[in-house]
């Protein structure tokens, strides 16, 4: 571990020599990539000597900052970066591909876990359930428009499920208001008061991949650029496993 994190200061050290001083670097962060990003940052800050000023929000609230042209020097969202690229609204060639996340589902902390290891286990729990919670994002998402439906249990459960907004999906499953919540378990990990029951088997997962991008509106693209590169080395790795998160590259 030692050797990765000198290996990565000295390539950050590298590429800090395009720069004249040490700069603010702000940065919009999807919520499912916080736990992760939190830990990695201050290793960024300490071996480049930048600061880091970061916002953490949901991909829709953070889809209307980048339509209104909001300043940023780094994105990192599970949103279309390519189409982003196509509108203009991020740098061609800046994105870079940085870990996947796997959708799971969560009880409250000490109740029963239900059987989700099949489909079929999957579609008895979902029916069974008194009430059923998922985010806004893009896991909640697919969820109510193509697995739900997939399963033929839509309009079974369509009176008992609730899209969550803006909040964990977890806090709504520890309060008890949902006796079953779906999101990424990099999002229901840091959630007190929940015990995750697993990942979505295979046939209903959704592997979604986080990416990091440069916006057209960025102060500091150099050091952006650098950041990035700190993301996606070898010694973030741990990181990354820990929060519920794969690399891509790794």
């Amino acid at each position: 571990m030692k050797v990765r994190l000198f290996a990565a200061s000295i390539g950050l050290s590298a590429l800090m020599t395009q720069a004249t001083a040490a700069a603010e670097i702000h940065a919009f962060v999807t919520g499912a990539a916080r736990s992760a990003y939190e830990t990695i940052a201050p290793q960024f800050e300490r071996a480049t000597g930048h600061k880091l000023v970061s916002q953490f929000e949901l991909p829709p609230t953070l889809i209307k900052k980048i339509d209104a042209d909001e300043p940023f020097d780094v994105i990192i969202l599970s949103y279309d970066v390519e189409g982003l690229i196509k509108q203009g609204k991020v740098q061609t060639g800046s994105r870079v591909d940085l870990v996947k996340s796997l959708i799971g589902m969560a009880v409250t902390a000490g109740a029963a876990k239900p059987d989700i290891s099949s489909l079929a286990a999957l579609k008895r729990t979902l029916l069974a359930a008194k009430s059923i919670a998922y985010s806004d994002s893009a896991s909640g998402v697919y969820l109510s428009t193509e697995l739900f439906p997939k399963l033929g249990i839509a309009d079974q459960i369509r009176g008992k499920s609730k899209m969550i907004e803006a909040d964990p999906v977890g806090e709504s499953v520890a309060r008890g208001e949902s006796e079953i919540g779906f999101q990424q378990i990099s999002e229901l990990r840091p959630v007190k008061g929940i015990d995750i029951v697993g990942t979505l088997p295979p046939g209903a997962q959704r592997v979604t991949i986080f990416a990091a991008g440069i916006p057209a509106t960025s102060k500091h693209p150099a050091e952006a650029k650098a950041l990035i590169k700190w993301l996606a080395s070898p010694a973030t790795y741990p990181a990354i496993k820990e929060s519920g998160l794969e690399s891509v590259s790794h």
